[in-house]
């Protein structure tokens, strides 16, 4: 088969720290790839390497005459572009907004207009917000941290009777409750989605990443992920910097399996049923905590021990971890890549160029 008879998948966000790595896995496959990014700076710094057999765009999903042109021959989207991570603070608002939400609906509307009827989008954990605990009564969602407990160094959800919640892991059917702008555009994007599907036929996957790390992470940006701080401090000769205790619990799951995923999702897209929207978590389904990833992190890139600041972001969650349960089997999905491995090698890996 020739690269001109190869299904055409389109990738926003294709030059990214994921994109990049979904691109890669999907030429590999046999796909032929075209690539939409607006390379923005406060993501990909000095800018990206492509793959030279990838059909490039530099374009703003937002763009709707460019996303139609775009979109002209293609069978599936692959819908990574976004503005990632926490932020810094509430003026962030407007652009985690229009870049996640905007684009999202510019994407969707573009694809209507094309009759394409596939999609696989990038959603988050973050969806939920607090993860699943069991308390004396059973499985509960506690309610967003009170500051004045945080100020106090109480950190841990309790219930109403005070009593210590136990985390456990969280599956697609929990209640989602985004507690920060990034996490209400990630539900919002699922949401147009799931509207896309109903109104054109078209069959949907999200997948739900957990804390996603590897080789060409950003650095030195806010809105990159933890591993990305923890990775850049060591790289500056100083101790990465843990807020609260360091035991939150996570799911850190290496770029490749995410990777991996999107391609399992992408095949389970041509079998769907249409008018079908259907959400996966995408994690290792190993609980470590933050802690303990920073401190292996610094082992094995030779760097100064994590120091655990006691400091807090309001938005944070405390515990977030994922059963993937379902990705495994219904899409016959599994990761590849162990903590200690991953962590091993992200520890000299090359980061994104610096962003400013």
């Amino acid at each position: 088969m020739t690269a001109s008879d190869s299904p055409l998948l389109l990738v926003t966000g294709g030059a990214g720290f994921i994109g990049s790595t979904i691109v890669t896995g999907a030429l590999d496959r046999g796909w032929s790839v075209r690539v939409v990014d607006d390379l923005r700076p406060d993501v990909h710094g000095g800018g990206a390497s492509l793959d030279p057999r990838v059909d490039f765009r530099q374009v703003d999903v937002r763009d709707r005459a460019a996303m139609d042109d775009a979109l002209d021959g293609v069978v599936a989207v692959c819908h990574q572009a976004a503005k990632v991570g926490l932020g810094v603070d509430f003026q962030d608002a407007p652009d985690y907004v229009s870049s996640n939400d905007v684009g999202t609906a510019v994407v969707l509307a573009a694809m209507a207009s094309r009759g394409i009827d596939r999609l696989v989008m990038a959603s988050s954990m973050v969806v939920y917000g607090e993860g699943a605990y069991r308390g004396p009564s059973g499985i509960v969602r506690p309610a967003p941290r009170r500051i004045a407990d945080l100020d106090a160094g109480v950190f841990d959800p309790r219930d109403d009777e005070g009593n210590l919640l136990v985390p456990e892991f969280i599956g697609e059917d929990a209640p989602l409750d985004p507690r920060n702008v990034y996490a209400i555009t990630k539900l919002t994007q699922e949401q147009l989605a799931t509207s896309w599907a109903r109104s054109t036929g078209g069959r949907a996957i999200a997948l739900r990443y957990h804390n996603v790390y590897g080789p060409g992470m950003p650095q030195n940006t806010p809105y990159a992920g933890v591993a990305s701080l923890f990775r850049s401090a060591i790289q500056r000769g100083e101790a990465p910097r843990v807020f609260e205790d360091g035991a939150q619990r996570r799911d850190f799951v290496h770029v490749r399996d995410i990777a991996s995923a999107n391609l399992a999702a992408l095949d389970r897209t041509a079998d769907l049923p249409a008018d079908t929207f259907r959400p996966y978590n995408v994690g290792s389904g190993v609980v470590h905590t933050i802690g303990e990833m920073a401190s292996e992190l610094s082992r094995a890139a030779g760097g100064l021990p994590p120091v655990v600041t006691g400091d807090y972001r309001a938005g944070d969650v405390r515990h977030i971890t994922a059963s993937s349960r379902r990705l495994q089997d219904e899409l016959g999905w599994a990761p590849s890549v162990t903590f200690e491995r991953g962590m091993h090698e992200f520890a000299s890996a090359p980061l994104r160029a610096s962003v400013q």
